[in-house]
C-alpha cells in the first residue's frame, strides 16, 4: 500500500546516478585492463565513483526501510532515485566523505535523507530503518572482500586488486563509525528508540555536533592506532594501503607496493 502511494517517477532511477555507476564501470575496465597511461588516475576515479555509489544506495537503504515503515514522502522527496542531488545534505554527504577519503582513507559516513519519524510506529522500525544504511556498507564490505577470502584472485591483475582491497578499507570503516551508538550517528539512531524520553530530550542537542567528535578522536594518535588495529584484524592481509597509496596518484610513492609502471 505504501510503495503503490509512491509514483512511478519518484522511484525510477536517476540519470546521476547512472552516470557515476557508468564511471565506476569504466574506470574499473580501465584499471583492470592497464588501459589508462596512469593507473593511479584510474585507480582514484574508480574508488571515489564506487565510493559514491555506495554512499547513494547507503542513503537509498535507509529510505527505502522507511517506505515500507510508513514514511511515503520519501519518494516525493527523490529519495528513492538514487540522486545524490536530492539529498537533504549533499555537502555532508557526498563532498565530505569524498574529501577524507583522499585526505586518510577513511570512509566518513554522512547524513543525507531526512525521514519523517512521526509516521512511523514502532520501535524495532525506527531501529531498522536506522540500521539499513551501515548494514549496506556491510555488504559492500564483503563483496569487495569475496575474492580474497574466497581465493579467486588468479588472473586479477595488482592495481585492481589493491584498488578493491582500499575500496573494502572504507566500507569497513565506515560500517564501523556509522555503528558507533554517537548522536548523529545511525549507530545512535538504532539505540534511541530504546532509550527514555528523558535521556533522548538531555541527548538530542548533541547530534549535529558527534560526527564533528568522531572525527577530533580520530585524529588521537592513540585512538588512531586502536581504530586502524580493528579494521586490519577484519580485513586480514588485504592489500588496503598499497590500494591507499596508488589511490593518491599525486604522491611519489614508487618502490613501495608491486604496482603496473
Amino acid at each position: 500500500m505504501t510503495t503503490a502511494a509512491t509514483r512511478h517517477s519518484d522511484r525510477r532511477i536517476s540519470p546521476v546516478f547512472l552516470g557515476i555507476l557508468a564511471v565506476t564501470a569504466v574506470t574499473g575496465w580501465a584499471t583492470w585492463t592497464g588501459f589508462a597511461e596512469l593507473p593511479g588516475v584510474a585507480v582514484f576515479l574508480f574508488v571515489t565513483a564506487a565510493w559514491i555509489v555506495s554512499l547513494c544506495l547507503h542513503e537509498y537503504a535507509h529510505a527505502r526501510t522507511a517506505l515500507h515503515s510508513g514514511d511515503i514522502s520519501v519518494g516525493a522527496k527523490g529519495y528513492l532515485t538514487l540522486n545524490p542531488m536530492k539529498y537533504t545534505h549533499a555537502l555532508l554527504s557526498i563532498v565530505l566523505p569524498v574529501v577524507f577519503v583522499i585526505m586518510g582513507g577513511i570512509g566518513l559516513p554522512g547524513g543525507a535523507v531526512f525521514i519523517e519519524r512521526g509516521r512511523i510506529r514502532g520501535r524495532w522500525r525506527h531501529s531498522l530503518i536506522s540500521a539499513a544504511g551501515p548494514l549496506t556498507n556491510v555488504l559492500f564490505a564483503v563483496v569487495c572482500t569475496a575474492p580474497f577470502w574466497l581465493g579467486a584472485l588468479d588472473g586479477v591483475p595488482a592495481d585492481f586488486r589493491f584498488a578493491l582491497a582500499f575500496l573494502a578499507l572504507l566500507q569497513v570503516t565506515a560500517a564501523i563509525l556509522n555503528f558507533l551508538p554517537v548522536p548523529g550517528l545511525d549507530g545512535y539512531g538504532v539505540i534511541e528508540p530504546w532509550l527514555s524520553h528523558g535521556v533522548r530530550r538531555q541527548v538530542e542537542p548533541f547530534a549535529p555536533f558527534g560526527l564533528l567528535f568522531v572525527f577530533a578522536l580520530l585524529w588521537v594518535p592513540a585512538v588512531n592506532g586502536v581504530f586502524f588495529d580493528v579494521v586490519d584484524s577484519l580485513l586480514g592481509t588485504l592489500d588496503t594501503y598499497c590500494g591507499y597509496d596508488l589511490f593518491r596518484f599525486w604522491q611519489d610513492t614508487s618502490g613501495v607496493c608491486p604496482v603496473s609502471p
